[in-house]
Order: structure tokens, then sequence, then C-alpha cells
């Protein structure tokens, strides 16, 4: 048996670093800072723990752009180092100081760093990385780190006079977006928008005062806030500070219709606010809006690993130090944390909603067309969910009434039950467009419900799946009398010799492969009705959802002619002459087409002209 050690060439460490080790160059800029953030925390630490008692002063970190010199410096007035800390934390590549640190103050430190990697990720911008430093411990001396992507390295005296440290990137000539100031500030304002110490970038000119009193005066441009609202307690937070904070991560946004301000610290460690915004149809253009932190600094917007992906339409921020990230923070890793996170997160969305809908039902009602789509995603994306919330997601009516599946079940249960003894939920998924047909069954006094969100065919499968004895039909889906089976028949007006005769009439003028069929309906119905079979219309949206070609599934609908009725029984039957006849039939065939608006172009021309025609 052989033994030894691996060994890594320090030469190839530098490629590899640039090329491999961030999944984007941008990273390097929020990797340093959170590093200047560090070193300012641990010095905090020092002094609450009484062993370093000399004033802090100001601990605002400075990013400096110098674009003549080509240069971009992190300052901080932090730990600092010596130089003989600089060779043991910058010239071992994963050797972490957080990690010694962590481990002494572990329970009064707040700091990022896990891997020791971060500083390296200069290289990846910068041709020339120099490192000037003054420690606490050694507050009269300054020691300067330097070294041009290579493994060699130089220690020289430093040029800074106060406590803490300046990284200086030279950067590369390939990098110079990286020394235009709009790039950096947003590179700020995207990674270190919520960073626990004061970052300033330059200064701002600001109007003070109003009319003649106005003068304009140069401040600060800070570009962080330090104390973001998902970090303090929920009981000093108002309304207006959770809106605030809102239009804070998106400006412009029309305000959020509530929030759950997230904050547990057993069995895991997570702070967070997420709202729900005033979800549309378009789905997409929703997600990746949930900002992942680890300790304040930003990590991603791809949460789909920690959020459940029904979840991933809500707004906000979750921040946990016990995400499991990789080597260069840019993705999750799954393990035991992130499932039990998933599932508080997906209770704690439950829970709100159910204290909604309980404390009060109106102002719950009034909500629901805007957040009807993310509940149903949600019941129709986990089982657990659906259990959660079935109680409280409510049916909302033509009458613009809602109520809860039991409600409901009560409401119809007398006039919509079937001859087999199934309760029949008629629906509308365009209320405009179906106003005769919603007449038609509220004549026959049925309810209809409006089932208009883009994932609505599903989920009426699943409601169909999940409870008892119940079925969806859409109004447009058969005749008035034939909605829901009853097994009641209407007598026929015509002999089987005269339906033929009006079926030969009618053949004459609808398309060839036109399915149609005689039915002796009400007199009240339609003389002519065009109907869509439901399992084949809800397998054609299916495919529509799916983004298929929308023309493999024909749109296939019935021609149902109502023998009973008087247009039909006794206007076409005397009239003598063939041609009026099957012009008449004609418009009856276009009358019900316009009904399901499927009349366009020159057809509708030739109806509306056709019409008048007929009233001169």
């Amino acid at each position: 048996m052989e033994k030894g050690q691996i060994s890594v060439q320090t030469e190839n460490i530098f490629p590899i670093i640039k090329k491999f080790l961030y999944s984007d160059q941008e990273i390097f800029l929020r990797e340093l800072i959170a590093n200047a953030i560090d070193a300012t925390q641990k010095i905090k630490t020092l002094v609450r723990k009484g062993e370093y008692e000399q004033e802090l002063g100001d601990l605002t970190i400075r990013v400096i752009l110098d674009e003549e010199k080509g240069t971009l410096t992190i300052r901080d007035f932090g730990l600092g180092m010596t130089a003989e800390e600089m060779k043991t934390y910058l010239n071992q590549v994963a050797f972490s100081s957080a990690h010694e640190f962590l481990e002494k103050y572990k329970d009064d430190s707040s700091i990022i760093g896990h891997f020791g990697l971060g500083f390296y990720s200069a290289f990846m911008v910068a041709k020339k990385v120099e490192v000037d430093s003054v420690s606490y411990k050694e507050e009269d001396t300054a020691a300067k780190w330097s070294c041009e992507g290579e493994p060699a390295y130089e220690i020289d005296e430093g040029q800074r006079q106060t406590r803490g440290t300046d990284v200086i990137l030279h950067i590369a000539d390939e990098e110079k977006e990286f020394l235009d100031k709009s790039r950096i500030q947003g590179l700020l304002d995207k990674y270190c928008k919520f960073l626990p110490i004061e970052i300033q970038f330059g200064t701002e000119t600001i109007t003070e005062g109003e009319g003649d009193d106005a003068e304009e005066k140069e401040v600060p441009n800070i570009i962080n806030n330090p104390n973001p609202a998902w970090k303090k307690n929920p009981s000093d937070l108002t309304d207006e500070d959770y809106k605030a904070f809102y239009q804070e991560m998106y400006p412009y946004s029309s305000p959020p219709l509530f929030w759950i301000h997230l904050n547990i610290d057993f069995p895991f460690n997570l702070t967070g606010i997420l709202y729900f915004p005033k979800i549309t149809n378009q789905l997409e253009v929703q997600k990746n809006k949930i900002h992942l932190y680890s300790n304040q600094v930003y990590v991603t917007d791809e949460v789909k690993e920690i959020v459940p992906e029904f979840l991933t339409l809500l707004h906000g921020v979750i921040d946990s130090p016990d995400i499991p990230l990789n080597v260069s923070r840019s993705y999750l890793q799954s393990d035991r944390n992130v499932k039990k996170i998933t599932g508080y997160i997906t209770k704690k969305v439950a829970e709100k909603l159910k204290d909604l809908y309980t404390e009060d039902r109106k102002d719950f009602e009034a909500k629901w067309d805007e957040i009807n789509v993310f509940v149903k995603y949600g019941m129709l994306s986990e089982d657990k969910f659906y259990d959660k919330v079935k109680d409280f997601s409510l049916l909302k009516n033509t009458e613009g009434e809602y109520y809860t599946m039991e409600e409901y079940r009560a409401k119809i249960k007398d006039e919509q039950t079937d001859k087999d003894e199934k309760l029949t939920f008629l629906y509308t998924p365009q209320k405009d467009s179906h106003t005769s047909y919603i007449k038609a069954a509220r004549a026959k006094g049925y309810d209809v419900l409006i089932m208009d969100s883009v994932i609505d065919t599903h989920f009426l499968q699943q409601l169909e799946q999940k409870e008892e004895n119940i079925q969806f039909v859409r109004v447009d889906s058969s005749t008035p009398d034939k909605l829901i089976d009853k097994g009641e028949e209407h007598e026929d007006q015509l002999n089987d010799k005269q339906k033929e005769k009006v079926e030969g009439i009618f053949k004459a003028v609808v398309p060839e492969n036109q399915q149609l069929k005689m039915e002796a309906l009400s007199p009240d119905d339609h003389p002519v009705l065009i109907t869509r079979p439901e399992f084949m219309r809800r397998m054609k949206e299916m495919q529509q959802m799916q983004g298929m070609d929308m023309n493999a599934m024909p749109d296939m609908y019935e021609l149902v002619i109502n023998t009973n009725h008087k247009l039909v029984n006794e206007k076409l039957m005397r009239m003598r002459s063939e041609e009026k006849k099957e012009k008449f039939a004609k418009y009856l065939f276009d009358l019900a087409r316009l009904n399901q608006n499927m009349l366009q172009g020159e057809e509708l021309n030739a109806f509306i002209n056709s019409s008048i025609d007929m009233m001169e």
C-alpha cells in the first residue's frame, strides 16, 4: 500500500480562480465588501468584549473609484492586519480568518465569510491587487501586501495612517467596464443594498429648502440601508413601514396586498418579509422577485431550491445564515435545513391566509380576485398546502358572490344535482362573451361560477379528483336542458320525416364536416345553438397552456337544432322556396356562430348585410 499527499500546483491556482471559482465576474465587489463588513464587525465585537478600548470612530466603508489611475479601492476601518497576519490569511488559499474568529466569539459575532476564498475573486478583474493595512494591535505600523496574479507576492511598509484596510484593485485592461461609475453603482445597488455597515460611494448633490431658500449641498452617497425592515421586530413596524420597504425594494410597483414577516431562530435561523403582490395571469413575469440574503449579503433571486414553486410568485426577502451555499455563494446546496425552511415558509403562508379569512371575511373576498391565481397554484403544486387552505379557498359566481366549497355545495344542491346524484358546478371563463348562455342557465334556476384565471382548467380538474361526487361543466358545453342531465325529456313537435327535412336544409348551408344534432329542447331556448364538448375543449386548453401547436387538435363543436322553437318548426317549415329556407337556415346558423364570437372579417360583414336585407 502506498500513501501520499495530493499536490496542488500553485502556479495553476490563479487561472482556476479567474475562470471557474465564481459564476460571474461582478461577484468580486460583493466578496470584497463582505470582507470589509467582517473586519468591521470583528472590531465591534472586540469592543463589546472589552478587548479593544480605543475609540471606534467612523466605521463607514468607502468604495473609491479612480479612473485616471485605473483603480478601485475598498476601504474599511475595521480590525486591520499585521504583516504576519497578511502572510497567514492572504498567502494561504482557503485559510479563512472568519472561521477562527467565529470559533472564539461564536456567541457574539456576525461574520459573513466562511471559505477564505472571497478575497481572491479580486483577481478576476484586476491585474494587480494591493492590500494596505493597519492592525488594531499595532496602530502605528502599516503593512502593504501586493500581488500581480501569480504565486509571487511582496510585503512592505504601508502608507495607511489609521486602523483598517485598503484593498486596491488595479483593473485589468480587458475589464475596464469596472472603472465606470454607473457600473459600480449598479453592482452596489444589487449586492450591497442592505449590508449592516454603511457604505459610501462618492458624493451626491441634494437640494435643501424650498423656493428662494433652496440650496444645493454635497453629501456622502450612502448606497445601503443597514437596518432593513426584515431585521426589525414586527411589533416595532407599522403598515406604512412595510409598504415603504416594499417601495424600497421594488420602486414604482403597485402597493402589495399584504405581507408575512418571517422570524424564527430554532431549529434554524431565518428572517424575512414576503409580500403578496397584485398577481396577474402572466405567471412567468412575476417570478424571481424573492431575494435571498445571508447575513444581509445578497446571494441570488433564484430561490426555487428553498421556496416551493408556487411561492416564487411572491415578492420580498429571505435572510438566513443557515442556508448552505457553495464556495462562491452563488448556488444553494440541498440539505435538511433547506427542506425544513421550505416547509416552514409554506406553513406560514397558509396561516396568514387563514388569519385574513377568519379576521375579516369581506376584506379577504375583496382581495380574492388578485390572489386566487397564487392560492390555486399552491393547491395544484402541493397536497399539504391544498389541505391547509381548501376550507377557505373561494369560488366566485357571475353575480359577484363568494362561497367556500362547502357553502357552494349547499347553495346548488337542490337545483344542480343530476340524475346520478352528482353535483354539477356550471362555470364560464368568459363572462361577457357567454352572457346569453349564463342567462339561459339562470333562467332554469342554475348558478354559474367564474373560472377565468390562467390555471383554472387544471384547477377544476383537481377539484373533481379531490372533492367527492362533483363535476364541472362549462356553461356553453351543451344546451341549457342538457347542461345538467336530470333525465327529463321534452315532447318533440316535429315528426321524424319533418326532422329529416329540417336536417337536410341545414346540411346544405353548414360546412360539410360539421356535426349536427336535432334535439327537442325548451321552446324558450335558442333555435340554433353551438356547443363545445367539455372533454375535447379541456384537452385543447391544456394543449394551448403547454405551448403546443393549437392546430394539432381541431376546435370541435356541435350544431344543435332546437326542433321545438317556432322559428324552426313553424317559420322555416312554412317557407315554400328552398332558396329562402336555406337562406334562413344559414342566417340562424350564423346567429349561433355570432353568439360564440366565431364570426369575423368578411363573414361578419356578410351577416350584417344579410340582417339588413331581412329587415327591408
